[in-house]
């Protein structure tokens, strides 16, 4: 069964929607290796139409460039890239192709399919709702930008009940940036004050 990974650049306040003046002035070798890392865990990138337009509006003309980035643009032009729209589109970047069918059921066939190793999904907000709604992300590799954005759009939306996480991994980076792998957790066992008032600082 293929992991379906989430990757995303995030404010301290919960703003996934990147304001690259808040972003721009943390990215560093750290942060750069921890993308990198993210992008080995995968052999497909499931993108939202808006995050695929941004991709292929930069990356393809990176790599005929030819600059220091141009490895990263052909590893990112040769994967197999999936997308998720309402709309068809005419693809011009190479290994790119429309989701068929609903964007859970596309999701689910492809976690399914032996072929395919992982499922990494940079950016694209509205895929990982819907994909944490119905249970199919694996894992949520958050870089935590000291920063609180006060503006833009959030990972979380709101919703009737709680995601429950746990953290599998974390490390700090002298930027300030913070990594946070989160998979899905156990619910804690209910508990309210009388259960935890013994934990309570005594006074001074």
């Amino acid at each position: 069964m293929a992991k379906v990974v989430s990757t995303l650049f995030i404010s301290a306040d919960g703003v996934a929607e990147i304001d690259p003046d808040w972003h721009f002035p943390y990215f560093d070798e750290n942060m750069g290796r921890a993308v990198a890392e993210d992008y080995e865990t995968a052999d497909v990138l499931l993108l939202g139409r808006e995050t695929y337009d941004s991709f292929a509006g930069a990356w393809p003309e990176r790599e005929a460039a030819g600059g220091e980035d141009a490895p990263f643009a052909k590893q990112l032009g040769d994967v197999r890239k999936v997308v998720a729209s309402r709309q068809d589109l005419t693809f011009t970047w190479r290994s790119s192709e429309l989701i068929q069918g609903d964007l859970v059921g596309a999701v689910t066939t492809l976690k399914a399919d032996p072929g395919v190793k992982g499922i990494l999904i940079p950016g694209s907000i509205s895929v990982v709702q819907q994909l944490l709604a119905a249970g199919l992300v694996d894992e949520l590799r958050l870089l935590v930008h000291p920063v609180a954005a006060r503006k833009g759009r959030k990972l979380f939306d709101e919703g009737d009940a709680p995601y429950h996480l746990k953290v599998t991994a974390t490390e700090a980076f002298p930027s300030g940036v913070i990594r946070v792998i989160y998979a899905p957790g156990e619910a804690p066992v209910p508990a309210g004050y009388d259960d935890v008032k013994d934990q309570v600082p005594e006074g001074r």
